[in-house]
């Protein structure tokens, strides 16, 4: 099927959730996919935000999930907390809610996002100073949808706090099968650990949850929650 029309199928296939993608026969665990240059890239990301902004990904039983092991971890009250690639600001907003009285902002590439309550336009690559040490965690499920997975979560460390917590959730399509222009980046669930650990080493530690739930793609889920150690 020539991309073309893998692309039409797609579209019509986002509006239920669904999507093609290849199956795995190289036994690949991690494949980025190499954009002409960093305007190909961002056109690529703001045009499939367009087509899915409706569409979340996201799940309130994981997000609860993730708000309950957060206040355990962190006593105090409040909590800052960022979500990367939001786009609709979905996340911030169940977050707002489970955890009270905490200041919990999102980020997107796409122009879009200044529409949306306590969202701004920003690439999740760049650093942002007034961000530096900053939050109690960065939550995202948009990893694969970064060009550069590795300098992404470097400026992500960069933006938490000593003890604070990188919160990935990572489904089934967002392995190899599922990597592409769309979404560059596909690592194996299985192999993430040990790339995480090659890329950051004693800086970070690790633990993952399997999620017991489905996700509204009927995929199964892995929350990596990657705690910062040291600068």
């Amino acid at each position: 099927m020539n991309q073309i029309l893998k692309n039409i199928v797609n579209l019509i296939l986002f509006k239920f959730g669904y999507r093609i993608s290849r199956i795995n026969n190289s036994h690949e665990l991690f494949k980025l996919h190499k954009y002409k240059n960093y305007k190909e890239y961002k056109e690529t990301q703001i045009l499939y935000n367009l087509k899915k902004i409706d569409h979340v990904w996201a799940d309130k039983f994981n997000l609860k999930k993730i708000s309950i092991f957060l206040k355990k971890k962190f006593k105090k009250k409040i909590l800052n907390g960022i979500c990367h690639g939001c786009r609709n600001g979905f996340e911030q907003k169940i977050f707002s809610k489970t955890i009270k009285k905490s200041n919990i902002i999102g980020t997107d590439i796409s122009t879009t996002a200044t529409k949306y309550k306590n969202t701004v336009e920003w690439d999740f690559h760049i650093k942002n100073n007034k961000w530096k040490n900053f939050f109690d965690f960065v939550y995202s499920n948009s990893l694969d949808q970064s060009h550069n997975p590795k300098l992404a979560l470097k400026v992500w460390l960069e933006q938490i706090k000593i003890n604070g917590y990188i919160i990935l959730e990572h489904a089934e399509q967002s392995g190899v099968i599922g990597q592409g222009k769309m979404d560059p980046f596909g690592v194996e669930a299985n192999f993430f650990p040990y790339l995480l650990a090659d890329w950051f080493g004693h800086q970070i530690s690790i633990k993952i949850i399997k999620s017991i739930k489905k996700n509204k793609m009927n995929s199964l889920v892995w929350i990596f929650f990657i705690k910062k150690l040291n600068n």
